[in-house]
């Protein structure tokens, strides 16, 4: 029921106080970190935990800067001549320039594609501050900024208004707002009127919030809260709150870095501490602290060059190569990656928590189904029922259709009325035409009393006035005086029940032709006495089509999906059981309202958290304690939403989805966009996730067995008496630029559709497992023994040919290598690991490693790594300490080592 008063609104004096004591309608704008922090803080290592407003480094790059810290000292020793060593030439800078290109490129990788997918994101939109708001202002209306609004205004609001502050409404006439940025619903009725108060509302029916829309209707409150003390604000303000949340990679990364420090530490002590006993124990009385310090500083040398060698430098690089691939070829899936580590996260999710409006549904309403019940077929034809249905309609209605683009027509007002519209021009029924060719006599709006509203025409098609009702099924029925087919009451109830548990809205139809001195409406309500009932019409914000499969592709891959919405429950417990989640199985224990949610404690959450299914009437921060709670019971928790209500749980989360077409501010706190809205893209993000892990599994287990085999070799060569059989420069080209492009090749595998039919992994169990084990000390065990036979018979035979090999005279005089051993050594040691590149791609797919099936760009790379190795040989000279070897030795060589291969191939075929 309307009210009249008048408003005299602040003074300016009081204006001015309120401003100071409750400050300005203005969101605080998030503060955005320099390029220069954002690159450093990928070189700080585990220190940045420690330096407030940082994030934890990458803890293999500060292992490659500890590297490199030790390898700079050496190599200034050699070139300066620094404790007693012959001065060197300039090519000792080689190894610490080779490692800190490493650490350059990986940091700089990541750092280009995070900020290259910043600039891709949607920016977040402030509110445009200087909109005008109509307030009362020294007992006038008046115009301001919406920046100006301050607590104590009286503010007026009409159909198309923006909320500017939340605040207590003082009048309200057919108020329906749109609440969907806060709530996710998109109408929402408002009143003043205590009796038709909704309860179980998100926000009271008598308060409106920033930010909402007014979608139908007008009304006059006064302003409780301002800019950052809003709703809207305290959501604004939670979603750039950083949570610091650590992704599954980066802890399997930090265990990895930690475990390969620990061991090629123990190694470099065993050099150190073995080279010296051995010293002490031959020289005897001979002992000479000059030649011992001499001694121990080569000792030292070599125990750097271990380190250096352990020291996957190719690791952090070729994670970063495999992320900023996915990241690109997901775009193509429709999934636009702002995090880089997000790509890999989604594979590990455990649970997605979802909101319902926009993402589960169509965010449109539409007739789901009509039943007039005299028209035929339910089509709509040229006879008398028809037309009193399409007139009907299109005349007693306040919504309109935006029709400016074909494609997409937008519904303007209403959402419920929208949609009946829409069932007329899909019906090839244009309503404009029929709205301008009759002449309005009488209205009756929409009230939450009546729950009907009403409009008196002179008809076209009959020339006489006519009564058109439209609103509740029940009460518009107990107006009428008959139905316009024998149909009785208790089959309409049956009808509307049946839609009421589909959570439908339900709209009930009624019609008079009415003569000179009949009357329709008088005192704000219908009192025509001869109606008759036309039908009912269901409505529904329909599940998109390709939700169900989805959900049960997430459901079966292990993935458990909650809803967090708030609808009603009865709506939201109806969406649940079309998509496939809710079941007969279910009961109360897997559904739970907001306010029941909010008097829970956390350790009555923690019992009942992985039960629950639905959470109906959610408020913002619901969904963000959800999140939370499950992180704390080690779950890896992904969310979607697209409203404003859900960034805070979107940043919270391992990794945030928001829709293409949500809030800004949704957008700016989510990891990936899901570009076209479909709950099916997000599926393909966890087959990419997952394959991507994978992925970088093979790459570990090639780069591993690579490191076993370099870093006992050299060890084995230190106890040998000889110079390290490989250098920290041939180390780097095998680390770094091979090892990169073995990533590009690892890395290129499309994903398989095979990994959504295992269970998530578990966060906890470390990247190698027991297969890569077996793999890594096996093959690269392996490789140490036959390239320790081979270092011995190099330092004890005279070799100028691999053909020497099939007439050797051992000379245990000969003690030493030569350039041409060298680059042999050199060489088989490259080329053993290059057919394991094949075996390492073949791991866990279950087929053969000739399978290039969507992966041509394998065979160049293997191509290219070739062709590297053979430049490297040929005219690598000093930097490299090889010399050119012959032909016949590169055929000898690729082909005795490509047994590596067979023999890989054929346990692969006795697996299968």
């Amino acid at each position: 029921m309307e009210q009249k008063h008048h408003y005299a609104g602040l003074t300016d004096t009081e204006v001015l106080e309120s401003r100071k004591k409750n400050g300005t309608n203005i969101l605080t704008p998030p503060e955005k970190e320099s390029l220069w922090k954002k690159f450093f803080e990928k070189l700080v290592g585990p220190f940045g935990k420690y330096i407030e407003g940082w994030e934890e480094g990458d803890p293999l790059i500060f292992i490659l800067e500890i590297a490199a810290l030790l390898s700079a000292f050496i190599s200034c020793s050699e070139y300066w001549g620094w404790l007693g060593l012959t001065p060197q030439s300039a090519s000792v800078f080689l190894e610490p320039v080779g490692i800190l290109v490493a650490i350059l490129l990986a940091t700089g990788i990541a750092f280009y594609f995070e900020l290259k997918a910043d600039k891709a994101f949607a920016v977040l939109n402030q509110v445009n501050d200087d909109e005008p708001v109509r307030v009362f202002r020294n007992g006038n209306t008046v115009e301001i900024p919406k920046k100006e609004v301050v607590v104590g205004d009286v503010v007026i609001i009409g159909a198309g208004d923006e909320v500017p502050a939340d605040g207590e409404l003082l009048e309200a006439v057919t108020l329906h707002m749109d609440e969907s940025t806060l709530t996710g619903e998109p109408v929402c009725g408002k009143t003043v009127n205590e009796k038709d108060f909704d309860k179980n509302a998100t926000f009271p029916s008598n308060h409106v919030m920033r930010g909402t829309k007014v979608m139908e209707g007008h009304g006059i409150y006064k302003v409780f809260a301002v800019g950052d003390k809003t709703e809207n604000g305290m959501v604004f303000e939670a979603a750039q709150i950083d949570d610091s949340v650590k992704t599954p990679l980066n802890e399997q990364l930090e265990k990895l870095g930690n475990l390969i420090t620990k061991v090629s530490y123990v190694l470099a002590a065993l050099i150190i501490i073995g080279r010296v006993g051995m010293y002490l124990y031959f020289s005897g009385e001979s002992f000479e602290w000059v030649s011992f310090i001499s001694y121990l500083l080569q000792t030292f040398m070599i125990a750097v060059t271990l380190i250096v060698v352990a020291v996957p430098e190719g690791l952090p690089m070729a994670v970063t190569l495999s992320l900023a691939y996915s990241m690109r070829r997901m775009l193509k899936t429709n999934n636009l990656v702002r995090k880089i580590h997000a790509c890999e996260t989604m594979g590990a999710t455990t649970v997605i928590c979802t909101d319902k409006t926009g993402t589960l549904t169509q965010n449109q309403m539409k007739v789901y189904q009509t039943n007039f019940y005299a028209l035929n077929n339910q089509e709509l034809i040229n006879d008398e029922v028809s037309n009193l249905i399409k007139e009907g309609i299109a005349v007693n209605s306040t919504a309109s259709l935006d029709l400016s683009n074909p494609e997409k027509t937008k519904v303007l007002g209403n959402p419920t009325e929208g949609a009946l519209l829409l069932w007329l021009q899909n019906s090839g029924i244009n309503y404009l035409d029929l709205k301008e060719q009759v002449e309005r006599v009488e209205e009756l709006p929409f009230s939450t009393e009546r729950k009907y509203m009403a409009t008196v025409v002179n008809s076209s098609f009959i020339n006489k006035k006519i009564l058109y009702v439209k609103g509740a099924p029940e009460i518009v029925h107990s107006l009428c005086k008959s139905v316009c087919k024998d149909v009785d009451k208790a089959t309409i109830d049956e009808q509307l029940l049946m839609y009421q548990n589909q959570a439908m809205r339900t709209l009930g139809f009624a019609y008079q032709i009415l003569d000179e001195d009949d009357k329709a409406i008088e005192d704000n309500k219908v009192v025509a006495d001869n109606m008759i009932f036309l039908g009912i019409v269901a409505i529904s914000d329909p599940v998109r089509e390709d939700v169900p499969p989805a959900v049960y592709e997430c459901l079966n891959a292990g993935i458990d999906v909650k809803i967090v919405t708030g609808d009603t429950p009865g709506t939201a417990k109806e969406i649940g059981r079309q998509i496939g989640l809710w079941t007969d199985k279910d009961d109360e224990r897997n559904i739970i309202t907001g306010p029941e949610f909010a008097t829970l404690t956390d350790v009555q959450l923690h019992e009942r958290i992985l039960d629950l299914k639905i959470i109906s009437r959610a408020r913002p921060m619901d969904k963000k304690r959800l999140v939370e709670i499950l992180q704390a019971k080690n779950q890896v928790v992904a969310v979607t939403g697209d409203g404003t209500n859900d960034a805070p749980a979107l940043n919270a989360a391992h990794v945030g989805l928001s829709m293409g077409d949500g809030t800004s501010v949704a957008k700016e706190a989510s990891d990936i966009t899901i570009v076209d809205n479909s709950f099916n893209s997000i599926g393909r993000a966890v087959m990419w996730g997952r394959s991507l892990y994978q992925n970088i599994q093979r790459f570990i287990l090639f780069q591993m067995t690579v490191n076993v085999a370099a870093c006992f070799i050299v060890l084995a060569g230190a106890f040998m008496g000889t110079e390290s059989p490989l250098t920290v420069a041939q180390m780097l080209w095998v680390n770094l630029i091979m090892d990169t492009f073995a990533a590009m090749a690892l890395a290129s595998l499309p994903p398989s559709e095979t990994v959504m039919k295992d269970k998530p992994r578990d966060r906890k169990a470390f990247i190698i497992n027991k297969p890569m084990w077996w793999g890594i000390i096996g093959v690269g065990g392996l490789f140490f023994l036959l390239l320790l036979v081979l270092l011995y018979i190099f330092l004890h035979a005279n070799i100028e040919s691999m053909t020497d090999f099939t007439n050797l005279s051992l000379d245990s005089e000969h003690g030493h290598l030569s350039a041409y051993e060298l680059s042999l050594f050199f060489t088989i040691f490259v080329m053993l690991q290059f057919w394991n590149m094949f075996n390492a791609r073949a791991f866990e797919t279950g087929c053969s490693a000739f399978n290039f099936k969507g992966c041509s760009g394998f065979g160049l790379i293997a191509f290219i790594i070739v062709i590297g190795q053979i430049l490297i040989v040929s005219v690598g000279g000093e930097m490299f300490s090889v010399v050119p070897i012959s032909l016949m030795d590169w055929i000898i060589i690729i082909v005795s080592t490509s047994l590596v291969l067979w023999i890989g191939e054929l346990i692969r075929l006795i697996r299968k």
